[in-house]
């Protein structure tokens, strides 16, 4: 008999929910936050300040291909090679330790940027949901399959672009 009721009960809430619009929308927030007008604008202002690394290291891989040449070529002596192994070896740990350098640099200041873009969107779905009377927002990521009139992405990077506008 509780058993009977509970499904009674069950199927009472599920019918109310049924009967309650839902209204939802499905943003890609990756997208979202790669085409904002801030991300791009931090994207080139971090390729400019880590080229002259980046350049040091093309030059660093070419006096390396360089001295590989030099070793191949038969022509040096034994003590010759000897130098020219030591240097290349100097080179390729000077070489290593700019590109890990690099690296972290990188991922450090790209992480900082995404969040602090990331809790700026955050913001900007929930203003725009307000909005709009949407009761669920859901990510692309997440969503097997999604009509395009359900689709905010276009509207979250206007709206953030118009919130937190570029200088």
């Amino acid at each position: 008999m509780k058993q009977l009721l509970c499904m009674l009960v069950l199927a009472a809430a599920t019918m109310g929910v049924a009967r309650a619009q839902l209204k939802i929308a499905v943003i890609n927030s990756q997208k979202a936050l790669i085409d904002t007008d801030e991300i791009k604008k931090a994207q080139a202002e971090m390729e400019a300040r880590f080229k002259p690394r980046q350049d040091q290291m093309a030059k660093l891989e070419k006096e390396l291909q360089d001295i590989q040449a030099q070793l191949q070529s038969g022509k040096l002596n034994q003590l010759g090679e000897q130098d020219l192994t030591a240097q290349g070896q100097k080179k390729q740990r000077d070489l290593q330790r700019i590109q890990q350098d690099l690296q972290e640099d990188v991922d450090r200041e790209r992480n900082d940027i995404l969040q602090r873009a990331g809790t700026r969107m955050q913001e900007v779905v929930k203003k725009l949901a307000d909005e709009k009377g949407l009761d669920i927002v859901v990510d692309a990521a997440n969503t097997l399959f999604f009509k395009p009139s359900l689709e905010l992405t276009a509207d979250a990077v206007a709206a953030y672009n118009k919130t937190y506008p570029v200088k």
